[in-house]
C-alpha cells in the first residue's frame, strides 16, 4: 500500500481485502495491505464508524467478515468477476443488454455502480455479444420457485397444485427434496407422501405451492442431478432394454435420461428404461460408436428398424 494512500481509501481496501476473504485474520490482512495489525484495526474502526458492518470473531478460526445491517456495504468487483458474471448471464440464454428484461436491467445497474476500469470490458461483451434463445427453456414463477426453496430449507412438506402436460390438474403432497435447473428447465425432485415413490415435475408447471405443518428429513445420500436424470428415464409408456456391445466404462457417457445401465455377464452392457419418444431415443442409440440390439421393446425395435431404412435410403 503506498504511503500517500489516505486513511479513508486504505479502509476501502481493507474492506475489499474481507469481502475478497470472509473470516480474515488480522495478522493475514497486515501481511496482504503491507501494513501493521493495529493499522488494520484502524482500518476497521474507520469502515465501523462509517456504518459499515464489519464483523469479528476471536479464537482459532476467527478473523473479519462483512457483516449484515440496515446499510448496504459497497460491493466491490474485480474485472473478471464482473466479465465472469455477464457471461453466465449469457450463457443461460439471457438478454444481457435487453432494458426491458428484468435480468438485463439487473446487470446494467450493476455495471454502472462499479468503475469504469473494471466494468468496461463486461459492458463491451454485454452489449456486443448475443445469446441464442433456448427454445426447450421453460422458466418458472420466481414467487413459486422461492415457496418450494424456503420449503425445502425449513424441512417441511408442501401441497403442489399441479397441471401436467397433458393439461390435467391435481393437488398432490410431496416432500421437497431438490429444486434442479437442466437444459433450461427447473424441475421438483420430491417424494410422494402418499405413494412414497420419488417424482419430478416441472416448476413452470405448478400452479400454486401449499406449505404444510408437517416435517421431512432428506435422504444422506441424496444427489439431486442424478435422482432427477435417473427419474426421467422411468415411467414412461415404452419399455426398453438394449444390449450394447461394450463393457460398462466404454458406455458410462451416456445420459442418465436414456436409463439404467447395468453390467451383463457376457461382458456387455444392459441398457433398462422407458421412453416416449420412440425416434429420439432411437437415434440416441444410433449415436454408439458400437453395435447394440434391441432386446424388449417392440415399438422402439420398429422405431430403430425405419431409422435404419432412411439412413440405407440416404447412402442410395
Amino acid at each position: 500500500m503506498r504511503p500517500d494512500t489516505s486513511p479513508a481509501a486504505r479502509a476501502l481496501i481493507t474492506m475489499e481485502a474481507i469481502q475478497d476473504e470472509p473470516g480474515i485474520t488480522a495478522e493475514r490482512l497486515a501481511g496482504r495491505l503491507g501494513v501493521s495489525a493495529r493499522a488494520v484495526r484502524r482500518y476497521v474502526d474507520i469502515l465501523r464508524q462509517a456504518d459499515i458492518p464489519v464483523e469479528s470473531t476471536r479464537g482459532q478460526a476467527g478473523g473479519y467478515r462483512m457483516g449484515r445491517g440496515t446499510r448496504l456495504p459497497p460491493l466491490v468487483f474485480s474485472s473478471d468477476e464482473a466479465l465472469g458474471l455477464v457471461m453466465a448471464v449469457l450463457d443461460g440464454h439471457h438478454a444481457a443488454s435487453d432494458p426491458a428484461d428484468p435480468v438485463g436491467a439487473a446487470v446494467a445497474k450493476l455495471l454502472r455502480a462499479m468503475p469504469q476500469r473494471v466494468a468496461e470490458p463486461a459492458d463491451v461483451v454485454r452489449r456486443i455479444a448475443a445469446a441464442a434463445p433456448d427454445r426447450g427453456a421453460a422458466r418458472p414463477d420466481p414467487a413459486t420457485t422461492v415457496a418450494l426453496v424456503r420449503a425445502r430449507l425449513d424441512g417441511r412438506c408442501v401441497r403442489v397444485h399441479y397441471r401436467s402436460e397433458s393439461e390435467r390438474e391435481f393437488a398432490t403432497e410431496v416432500e421437497p427434496w431438490a429444486v434442479v435447473v437442466r437444459h433450461g428447465r427447473w424441475y421438483l425432485v420430491c417424494r410422494s407422501l402418499r405413494s412414497g415413490t420419488v417424482r419430478t415435475y416441472r416448476v413452470d408447471r405448478v400452479r400454486a405451492v401449499e406449505v404444510l405443518d408437517r416435517p421431512f428429513r432428506l435422504p444422506d445420500d441424496l444427489d439431486p442431478v442424478a435422482a432427477l436424470e435417473e427419474h426421467l428415464a422411468a415411467g414412461w409408456e415404452h419399455p426398453v432394454e438394449v444390449l450394447v456391445d461394450a463393457p460398462l466404462e466404454r458406455v458410462r457417457w451416456l445420459p442418465r435420461t436414456m436409463g439404467r445401465l447395468e453390467a451383463a455377464a457376457d461382458g456387455r452392457t444392459r441398457l433398462v428404461g422407458t421412453t416416449s419418444n420412440l425416434d429420439e431415443y432411437a437415434r440416441d442409440l444410433a449415436r454408439l460408436p458400437v453395435a447394440f440390439t434391441v432386446v424388449d421393446g417392440a415399438a422402439l425395435r420398429a422405431a430403430v428398424a425405419t431409422l435404419g431404412r432412411r439412413l440405407a435410403d440416404a447412402a442410395g
